[in-house]
């Protein structure tokens, strides 16, 4: 069977200049319905001086005042549920899901059933961007319920035909009995789990590629996209990784990488408006081949919770030049966050960019790893400490070059120093949802 190349042709090749007209249009139709409906956004543009008549072109919103996430919590606190950004009632709601809350208190958004539908669709073009089509078979390991990457991305699959099981976490028993039993061929997980999965079926005395998986989807935390990373999953698999992006707030899946793989597709114009910034200064940043910065949305079509100049704190790098694929917009690639971004003696440390290190020497190391920090950053003070396991077998004689190489390798690709503590595999925890890379010890000890 033959199937089209894109979910939505017409938007996904529309030709760059012709997406801006378009993303014109309908920002100043959501502004005008958000400064209407949301006190909270009217006290922000009255104290910044803006009003929508100010808006003539596109990039005049990046004069607008940022949104941040603390905000909107505070907002919710003050004003439950769903806060004073919220433009319906809570009658005209159909759902309401919950952002993660791996950054703090957890935010709830409500979507009406136009942003229900609309989550759907920017899903649904994700994963056939992804090469995903109806004759597919796909485990969902996703985890289910409040989480905003559970039911919605799910809902995109169904929509596109997809034959899904929408199996959750905490239950790698039955993700690998539906592989087995109902020949899936597709995963769809966060990389952490990808490589937890792989680890439990290895525990049992099976080969992870033995289940004949041609595809593992990954999302929900940087890592699968590239480097490393990707390439233990797939050495542990035997199949390709491709990975998709999202944002709780703005929409669970907004990017995701085609068959190239050389960067997430913003396949929703129509739906978020992007911008880069400087995440120090706040300036913005021109979007141009291999430009690096902070992204910042903007919904476009957004009822019960738009939002205006969010701050992601997602550090991006983004792609502009044409993609063999055919779609226009640019592509992106998560680089980290800007709120774990660390700092020592002036140089930036993103866990990632760790993780990348430790992985590369496999399979001497595991590649499991995490970065403990005794005090609040993102100043620390070198040596950076850090644990990374060794796998069973390991002589304990060649433990300190081991220790001794691995410091040196951090050394010359991050440019700093760090102390790294060799610990047993299976000493560090196993995350099913999102891996956290940096452990706050003043917390553990509150």
């Amino acid at each position: 069977m033959t199937f089209s190349p894109y979910r939505n042709q017409y938007i996904e090749t529309m030709p760059v200049e012709q997406i801006k007209e378009m993303q014109l249009w309908l920002l100043k139709k959501q502004l005008g319905y958000v400064l209407t409906h949301s006190p909270f956004y009217q006290r922000k543009w009255d104290e910044a001086g803006l009003r929508l008549e100010h808006i003539k072109k596109l990039d005049d919103v990046n004069n607008a005042p940022f949104t941040e996430k603390d905000e909107l919590r505070q907002s919710q606190t003050q004003n439950p549920p769903l806060g004073d950004y919220a433009c319906v009632s809570l009658e005209n709601v159909v759902r309401v899901h919950s952002s993660s809350g791996t950054t703090g208190r957890p935010s709830f958004i409500g979507l009406t059933d136009s942003d229900k539908a609309g989550w759907t669709e920017i899903a649904a073009r994700c994963f056939w961007c992804e090469g995903l089509r109806p004759t597919d078979k796909l485990a969902f390991a996703m985890g289910l319920g409040f989480f905003t990457g559970g039911l919605p991305p799910l809902s995109g699959l169904e929509t596109i035909g997809v034959t899904c099981f929408p199996i959750g976490t905490g239950a790698s028993d039955r993700v690998v009995l539906t592989i087995k039993e109902m020949k899936a061929d597709n995963l769809l997980c966060t990389p952490s789990y990808a490589i937890y999965l792989a680890d439990w079926v290895r525990r049992r005395g099976e080969d992870p590629a033995t289940l004949e998986l041609k595809l593992i989807s990954v999302g929900a935390e940087s890592g699968g996209g590239e480097g490393p990373t990707r390439q233990r999953i797939e050495d542990l698999w035997g199949c390709r990784v491709i990975e998709g992006c999202g944002n709780s707030d703005m929409a669970p899946v907004y990017g995701a990488e085609c068959p190239e793989r050389k960067g997430n597709h913003l396949v929703c114009p129509d739906f978020v408006y992007v911008e880069l910034i400087d995440p120090e200064t706040g300036d913005s940043i021109p979007i141009e081949d291999e430009a690096e910065g902070e992204l910042v949305s903007t919904h476009l079509a957004r009822e019960c919770n738009p939002l205006i100049r969010m701050r992601t704190h997602d550090k991006v790098k983004v792609f502009t030049e044409p993609c063999q694929c055919g779609r226009t917009a640019f592509r992106l690639k998560i680089i980290g966050r800007t709120d774990d971004m660390l700092i020592v003696l002036g140089v930036n440390v993103w866990p990632t960019a760790v993780k990348d290190v430790i992985t590369s020497m496999r399979p001497r190391l595991s590649g499991d790893m995490q970065i403990l920090l005794k005090e609040p950053g993102p100043k620390v003070e070198p040596p950076v400490w850090i644990q990374a396991e060794y796998p069973q077998g390991t002589k304990e004689e060649d433990l300190p070059n081991l220790k001794k190489e691995c410091e040196a390798r951090i050394r010359e690709r991050l440019i700093f120093s760090a102390n790294v503590e060799l610990v047993p595999e299976g000493t560090l925890p196993k995350f099913e949802l999102k891996a956290q890379m940096i452990r706050k010890l003043w917390e553990s000890s509150s």
